[in-house]
């Protein structure tokens, strides 16, 4: 640990060191957003600031968080902060870390349905309801977790972005009314135990199991969300899932043969099969 005072550009190339030397694929980036999201200064201070020396508290906890990336920790939670569409929310081991992928399965379901009810089945951080609620015209959103520590991080992010959205703990559609929704949205766990075990470690070491495992074929939350999902969205409503590319077209199978309607799959950026939109048929 430093004896004297470093300036901030010394810190930077110091953090750096140790991120290049840990394997990160971009240690300087890593180092100046690692830098920037702890809440010193913002990102275009770092250049003009290079010569001005730190105090030692901060470069403590820099470094400390420097330490914490090196060991492999998401640099999610090393900051506290995750980007999702326009929103910054707090991230920790409460919850999955929002992905930009999910941010996909918002924007196709927002091109469906933007008034009326919703449910975010399984919200974990709350991102997807919040984001709905931010910029959607709903009456209600909804957001649904089994997982108490996964809602205390959504009732924090609630907090952060002044969202209008509703928390309840409760497993998938249970506390729903029949008929209640114009719209039901779900990211949920859609591995198998040997996908999960073969996980990277910054995955499978920092964030829950459970929302990222799904029986012994990685469908029994989509399976249910097909069928519950049948009694809580209204004849016409929509059903939007983020489904594993390599079970999308089961999924799009399953869907139809529950009796939903207008199944389509989606690519998500990255050119796969991720995203299930399927309409609630008004005969079955």
């Amino acid at each position: 640990m430093p004896e004297l005072a470093l300036s901030l550009g010394a810190l930077i190339e110091d953090g750096a060191i140790q991120l290049r030397l840990s394997g990160a694929r971009e240690p300087r980036r890593e180092a100046i957003r690692i830098w920037t999201e702890l809440g010193f200064r913002p990102p275009t201070q770092v250049l003009l600031d290079r010569d001005r020396p730190i105090d030692p508290a901060e470069t403590m906890r820099y470094l400390d968080a420097i330490s914490r990336r090196v060991r492999g920790e998401p640099l999610p939670h090393v900051t506290g902060l995750s980007g999702f569409r326009h929103l910054s929310l707090a991230s920790d081991a409460r919850a999955l870390i929002p992905r930009p992928e999910t941010e996909g399965l918002v924007e196709l379901l927002l091109q469906r349905a933007r008034t009326g009810q919703v449910a975010d089945i399984g919200t974990g951080s709350g991102c997807i309801a919040l984001s709905l609620a931010m910029e959607g015209g709903f009456d209600a959103v909804t957001g649904i977790d089994r997982s108490a520590e996964a809602l205390g991080l959504a009732r924090q992010n609630r907090d952060l972005t002044a969202g209008r959205v509703s928390l309840v703990q409760a497993d998938l559609c249970a506390p729903l009314r029949q008929g209640s929704l114009d719209a039901l949205i779900s990211n949920p766990p859609y591995l198998t135990v040997d996908e999960y075990s073969s996980l990277e470690t910054s995955v499978r070491d920092w964030e829950p199991s459970m929302a990222l495992v799904s029986g012994e074929d990685g469908m029994a939350a989509t399976m249910r969300l097909l069928d519950e999902g049948r009694d809580v969205v209204r004849p016409g409503g929509w059903l939007a899932l983020e489904v594993d590319c390599s079970r999308a077209a089961l999924a799009a199978g399953q869907a139809s043969a529950f009796g939903w309607t207008e199944v389509t799959i989606h690519l998500d950026l990255f050119g796969r099969e991720r995203y299930l939109l399927a309409r609630r048929s008004h005969t079955r």
